[in-house]
């Protein structure tokens, strides 16, 4: 049996989209890696990296490059209340995310308690391919995972759009 291929980079999983890239993100605190020394600056004194920064140098020209091509790149938060200094750090940075074309909406954990959820977040392009963001207990970063399997690109597509349509716009949601 031939082992499994490694998972689409970001950018090539955005460079094959059509119609939409849908984000779907579950968790409260991520280890921040190479966002360290932005996020110790965030909690030291509120600073955020401007636009222009090595800090979004490689993910906002891809995702502006993206929706130029028509393609809807939709991100979807499901947090705790009261949020995380992390989530609060991610909210203070939404708005780079938003000016290059991402649609960012939360949604409160406890609202989302009905959904059919999966038990990662993840990537789906245009309804046919799922890469799984994998995390360890503590926050880190594995080797992400991919699939094309029906029944997982339903249970995304079904469960990113359950999110979408409860959670608020990130210009309305308030810490």
């Amino acid at each position: 049996m031939q082992p499994k291929p490694p998972a689409p980079s970001f950018e090539d999983l955005l460079d094959s989209a059509r119609r939409h890239a849908l984000h779907l993100e579950l968790r409260d605190v991520y280890a921040v890696g190479e966002e360290q020394q932005v996020y110790d600056a965030y909690l030291r004194d509120g600073s955020v990296p401007a636009d222009d920064s090595p800090f979004w140098s490689g993910w906002l020209p891809l995702v502006e490059r993206t929706v130029a091509r028509g393609v809807a790149v939709r991100r979807a938060r499901i947090v705790s209340e009261p949020v995380t200094d992390y989530i609060r750090f991610e909210h203070a940075i939404t708005h780079a995310n938003e000016r290059a074309g991402e649609q960012v909406r939360w949604l409160p954990r406890r609202r989302a308690s009905t959904l059919a959820l999966p038990g990662n977040d993840f990537w789906l392009i245009d309804d046919r391919i799922v890469r799984w963001n994998l995390f360890s207990g503590d926050g880190q970063a594995l080797k992400p995972d991919h699939t094309e399997d029906a029944d997982a690109v339903k249970l995304c597509t079904e469960a990113f759009h359950a999110v979408w349509d409860l959670a608020t716009p990130h210009a309305d949601y308030r810490l």
